[in-house]
């Protein structure tokens, strides 16, 4: 039994601090919404990869691939907010998805296509764990080297822009990256729940920390954390693994806000009122 669950329970603790890792780049960066959006064509891209008879997962890193590179120059094309073509890129995709699961031969809801939508335990062999420490690996040493362009684009893309840094390559490769991560990760954690494990736990080590540099790290280690515990929920109160570790970031992002020092915080208005009139 437990060569069967070790490599997914690895897989699992991998996918969860890879998500966690650019899930705060992410947020910072206002962009949830294409985590959000590349999830859904890569879960269209693996269906796609049902119908043909080619690997879902290959299929599925083209697609995500594909929509990175083009929302930003779509968004620079037609001038509209990156919300707006997120908001024309999701249905599209999704709806793409469905159609190709439709054609998919045999039972349309087979275990193939929900393994897809919702992710399994058993969706990943030792196979996989090598690829995803490489891609935690490769992710650590972009932003360790990076960390100054990278830090001044969390911070202010125009003031980067103006000490001189191109914020465009780096803004690329974060887009690059959210996309392969959702690729790689489908079969795991599903399409649709993908996107959770990249919000909840950047959302989570936003409310214990300031710093940017100890929020990555700290939405790293929660994302392992929540994947970790979703993932023994899943196996014991038998749960699809993408809904039972969205379960488990929402319970942390919870406990966070509870614990959060932001909350003991006085307000600025409070403050001062209080600066004037000792007595209150």
């Amino acid at each position: 039994m437990w060569e069967i669950l070790l490599p997914s329970l690895a897989a699992s603790l991998l996918v969860g601090g890879l998500c966690g890792l650019w899930g705060a780049v992410v947020v910072r960066l206002q962009l949830s919404a294409v985590g959000f959006a590349m999830a859904h064509a890569a879960f269209a891209g693996a269906a796609l990869g049902l119908v043909l008879g080619l690997s879902p997962v290959a299929i599925s890193v083209a697609f995500a691939l594909l929509v990175a590179g083009i929302l930003g120059p779509i968004t620079e094309t037609t001038r509209l907010p990156p919300e707006v073509v997120l908001g024309v890129v999701f249905p599209v995709t999704m709806a793409l998805g469905f159609v190709f699961l439709s054609l998919v031969p045999g039972p349309a809801l087979g275990s193939p296509a929900l393994s897809l939508l919702w992710g399994s335990v058993l969706g990943v062999g030792w196979r996989d764990v090598p690829l995803l420490g490489g891609v935690l690996g490769l992710s650590t040493g972009f932003l360790l080297l990076f960390r100054r362009e990278i830090l001044s684009l969390l911070l202010d893309r125009d003031l980067a822009e103006e000490a001189g840094i191109p914020t465009r390559p780096y803004l690329w490769t974060v887009l690059f990256a959210v996309g392969a991560l959702v690729a790689i990760s489908l079969r795991l954690v599903g399409g649709i729940l993908i996107y959770s494990l990249l919000l909840l736990p950047a959302a989570a080590a936003a409310q214990l920390a300031y710093d940017m540099k100890k929020i990555i790290g700290l939405a790293g280690l929660i994302g392992a954390g929540a994947a970790g515990v979703g993932f023994g929920a899943s196996w014991a109160l038998d749960l699809p693994l993408g809904a039972a570790i969205s379960l488990a970031g929402a319970a942390i992002l919870a406990l966070a806000v509870v614990l959060s020092p932001k909350r003991r915080r006085p307000r600025p208005g409070i403050h001062r009122l209080a600066s004037r009139n000792p007595g209150l």
